[in-house]
């Protein structure tokens, strides 16, 4: 990596259109959201957002541990789908899988990660929608520890392509300054039926 090289990403500024970010945020409002307790060193911790698992069936996904079923498209969300297929076919074609953060303001966030599970099909490209608040997204190089910082607001499309998780990580930082909610859609290829064994 080349000091000046940035990380394989694509930011699609007001990809969805106005109408249709709120159409999916009235659904949001019936999902079944919930926040996840993971084990660190030990001792377990809530997770500081809320999620949901909406994927093709067969596709359950596994987060810090615990394997989520995979629940069915609502009718909004599956719109979308059928909207990523369409406008970028080389990166949406094949997305069966989507994990939904809800942030409920500033204090929510997420740490330093890799999208990386071996459920997810590899070097597939993740494309991540964002909805309500405007957060800052950053980026940071696994070796040289490099960051670079992305604004997302409402109806931003950011699609981290193959390759991606492999060399960088990322994360959503607090910012107390934050006081509305933010959804966060993250689209994904699921290797279908990698947790069968479990059922």
């Amino acid at each position: 990596m080349t000091q000046h090289e940035s990380p394989p990403v694509t930011l699609i500024k007001q990809f969805l259109p106005p109408k249709l970010c709120q159409l999916l945020w009235q659904e949001s409002q019936n999902y079944p959201l919930e926040k996840i307790v993971i084990q660190v060193f030990g001792k377990y911790h809530p997770i500081p957002r809320t999620q949901v698992w909406f994927a093709d069936s067969g596709c359950d996904y596994k987060y810090s541990g615990s394997l989520i079923r995979a629940l069915p498209w609502p009718q909004e969300l599956a719109k979308i789908r059928l909207l990523l297929t369409q406008k970028l076919p080389e990166y949406a074609t094949h997305i069966n899988g989507v994990l939904v953060n809800h942030y409920v303001d500033g204090q929510d966030c997420m740490g330093w990660h890799s999208d990386n599970e071996p459920e997810i099909v590899k070097d597939s490209a993740i494309l991540s929608l964002t909805l309500g608040a405007a957060r800052d997204f950053v980026v940071r190089h696994k070796v040289t520890k490099q960051k670079f910082n992305y604004l997302l607001a409402e109806g931003d499309l950011l699609i981290m392509h193959g390759g991606m998780q492999q060399a960088w990580e990322h994360a959503l930082p607090k910012r107390a300054r934050v006081n509305s909610p933010r959804l966060n859609y993250t689209f994904r290829h699921i290797k279908p039926d990698f947790y069968q064994k479990f059922n």
